[in-house]
């Protein structure tokens, strides 16, 4: 995986400099799109995966490739998505961000073999920060190995994405976080979120809906530095298994004493 890092994070960067930089605050109106209820593309995301997508089959040609917006477009390439050697693309994550012309938002690419992340990257184009992580090889920002830290808040820190629950879902979600959590805006970026929980801003994220463009890179980097992301029932996460519910917190500790709270 080792050889692998330099000429993804180059193409990252170069995607980043080329295209999804010079599209922000600067899209018109009809180069906005919403594919569903609050689900954004724009043209800077199919331009940016395009890019990824030819750059990432050069790098390691025999791996398939799982896009965003190609999985928009033939739903069925999602249902290959935890089969064999795959890189996974999310080209603009935080969409709605990005195309309010507002931070944050990222760039985030993935590979697995048979569901399990092998090789993750975050990179924030605004700031230029580069989170990455290998199986078995820990976390690192900017080329520094971290640990995933706790906050110090007074309780735990808990940004609670209810975005895609039910009605009766969000409202046990909220009734069982409002006592036990310091409650904070979601920043609508898994590219962002992630982070967060690695480095000591946030304790406790939810997630119901799991897309692999969206976890795959992110649940890797936390379980590297040391912290806990898992199925609200304490099962691994792997890409392709589509079912709903991720939790992730900075330490093992918290992970357990969260669930407990809000789950039992």
């Amino acid at each position: 995986m080792l050889e692998l890092h330099d000429p993804v994070v180059a193409l990252m960067r170069e995607v980043g400099r080329d295209i999804v930089m010079p599209r922000f605050q600067n899209l018109s109106s009809d180069e906005i799109n919403e594919k569903a209820a609050d689900d954004f593309v724009t043209i800077a995301d199919k331009e940016s995966e395009i890019r990824l997508a030819e750059g990432l089959a050069a790098i390691l040609p025999e791996a398939g490739i799982i896009g965003e917006e190609t999985c928009a477009a033939d739903p069925a390439i999602l249902d290959r998505a935890g089969e064999g050697l795959n890189w996974i693309i999310d080209p603009i994550d935080g969409t709605g961000n990005f195309a309010s012309g507002k931070a944050p938002f990222g760039i985030m690419v993935a590979l697995a073999d048979n569901g399990v992340t092998l090789a993750g990257w975050i990179l924030d184009p605004l700031t230029g920060r580069l989170c990455h992580a290998l199986l078995g090889g820990g976390s690192h920002v900017d080329g520094q190995q971290v640990q995933a830290r706790e906050s110090d808040g007074a309780l735990p820190i808990a940004a609670i994405s209810t975005i895609f629950m039910d009605p009766a879902e969000r409202a046990a979600m909220e009734r069982r976080s409002l006592a036990s959590f310091t409650l904070v805006d979601i920043p609508r970026c898994a590219a962002e979120q992630y982070p967060r929980l690695v480095l000591g801003q946030n304790d406790v994220s939810i997630f119901a809906r799991v897309l692999p463009w969206d976890h795959a890179a992110g649940t890797l980097f936390v379980n590297e530095a040391g912290g806990c992301c898992q199925r609200f029932d304490g099962s691994p996460y792997r890409v392709g298994d589509l079912s709903r519910g991720l939790m992730g917190a900075s330490s093992p500790r918290l992970w357990d004493w969260a669930a407990a709270t809000l789950f039992e």
